[in-house]
């Protein structure tokens, strides 16, 4: 565990970030690695039904993403009043919300899987394919859950190394799988839905092993669960503008999709590889977001108001320094990249210009995400909530279809940064009002 409150604030953020990061790029990997095989042993179309997949999943899972983030800033600023007895019982609160969570959301996914892509206007051709990957991935959603939420229950307290170590595992354990199911047993597009889902179960009962064994005061027992109303409502105060917020982007993502999809085979194609490079790309910038969520919470917890702005500035300098790379080295080797997906020429000539456009503009998203990291950390998740609605609403998605109307495909390339634009301006004019330092849950529970 770790704590904030005392340190070099840069430090302290960097050495928790990396190892962080080093997770979710381990993660991004097996993503990347199921599209490259997919893209090049089953073609093109199976690499854009993929691609089609994912926009679905994460509009099924953003809110009780969100609600989940609310139940990591409550039990970060518990763990910082150094009030164990809350922390155990937010973590309990957790796992059984989203244990029924996962569930709910498997068996509404699959029902409905094949009525969102019909909707979603993906080309007839891809449509069984696509089903085929989404239903098998959704089935192990309560893992998925597990995972992600005994993740976030060790990054509250300060230990981003122990995430990595098992997403590292699931990330081996995934590419292992993804030969063998796809390559091997020739499963085609589910081998490699199947290969997620079994990686995803081992680092879910391999993290709740760790607990029981490194952390008693947390120790994992199904049946000895204790919901507590107070800190789910709590949290769920904080975590659902959070959740809508990703449930925003979610629906942007779909509608952006639909739009994507009205182009054809290869622009789904090139998409797909792109925002695969894309999302590793952006990992950085998100991954520091966290962190200094982890660390505002801690601080505000303890009421150290001026360790919050010195840890915005170390961060932003950072996140942003890490963007200016990640820039660099997909504006010099987008075409490389792209060809790892695909030998299509036109795919990769459309994915090269999306990586361009989009990656020139990393700055902009580096610092919303890291503004959003500080009001979140507090426990401010609504005005974040409306910024996101706006800029993605109201600016993004009308912007790429007027835009690709115009351009083609390079208009919808372009909406996206300009979204990116008008978030950043409104997030951090709403950090410089200092409104946020009212929302701290361990100080209004004090003043109550």
């Amino acid at each position: 565990m770790k704590d904030f409150t005392k340190g070099n604030e840069a430090r302290l953020i960097l050495n928790f970030t990396l190892p962080m990061l080093l997770g979710n790029v381990f993660q991004q990997l097996y993503n990347i690695v199921d599209s490259i095989i997919v893209g090049k042993v089953l073609g093109k179309e199976a690499l854009a039904s993929v691609g089609a997949s994912f926009p679905i999943i994460f509009t099924l899972i953003a809110l009780l993403i969100g609600i989940g983030s609310g139940f990591s800033i409550v039990i970060a600023q518990f763990y910082g009043a150094k009030d164990l007895l809350k922390v155990k019982r937010a973590v309990d609160t957790m796992y059984l919300f989203l244990f029924g969570a996962g569930i709910g959301v498997s068996i509404l996914g699959i029902l409905f899987s094949k009525d969102l892509f019909l909707l979603l206007q993906l080309p007839e051709e891809l449509i069984p394919h696509a089903t085929s990957y989404l239903n098998v991935y959704l089935s192990g959603m309560i893992m998925f859950f597990g995972f992600s939420g005994t993740s976030s229950i060790l990054r509250g307290l300060g230990d981003s190394k122990t995430p990595l170590y098992f997403m590292i595992l699931a990330s081996l354990f995934n590419i292992l799988f993804d030969i063998l199911f796809v390559m091997v047993f020739k499963w085609g597009i589910s081998g490699a839905a199947w290969a997620t889902v079994i990686a995803q179960g081992g680092a879910f009962v391999s993290g709740i092993i760790y607990l029981n064994r490194n952390h008693y005061i947390l120790k994992f027992s199904l049946f000895k669960l204790v919901f507590d109303k107070d800190l789910f409502l709590t949290s769920l105060k904080i975590g659902i503008p959070s959740g809508l917020q990703h449930t925003f982007v979610a629906l942007g993502m779909m509608a952006l999709l639909g739009i994507v999809n009205t182009f054809g085979t290869d622009v789904i194609a090139a998409y797909t590889a792109a925002g695969r490079i894309d999302s590793l790309a952006m990992m950085p910038a998100m991954n520091f977001s966290q962190a200094v969520a982890a660390f505002v919470g801690q601080n505000l917890g303890a009421n150290k108001i001026e360790r919050v702005r010195r840890g915005f500035k170390a961060t932003f300098i950072l996140s942003n320094s890490f963007c200016l790379l990640m820039t660099a080295v997909i504006i010099l080797f987008g075409s490389n990249l792209m060809k790892l997906f695909t030998t299509d020429l036109n795919v990769i000539a459309i994915g090269e210009k999306y990586l361009i456009i989009v990656s020139s503009f990393y700055l902009l998203f580096s610092t919303m995400f890291t503004t959003n990291g500080v009001l979140r950390g507090a426990g401010d998740t609504l005005i974040p909530m409306f910024i996101t609605l706006f800029s993605l609403w109201i600016i993004r998605i009308p912007g790429a279809y007027l835009l690709s109307s115009k351009l083609g495909e390079i208009g919808i390339w372009w909406s996206i940064p300009t979204g990116w634009s008008m978030g950043m301006i409104l997030s951090y004019l709403y950090y410089r009002t200092g409104k946020w330092k009212s929302k701290s849950v361990v100080n209004n529970q004090i003043h109550s």
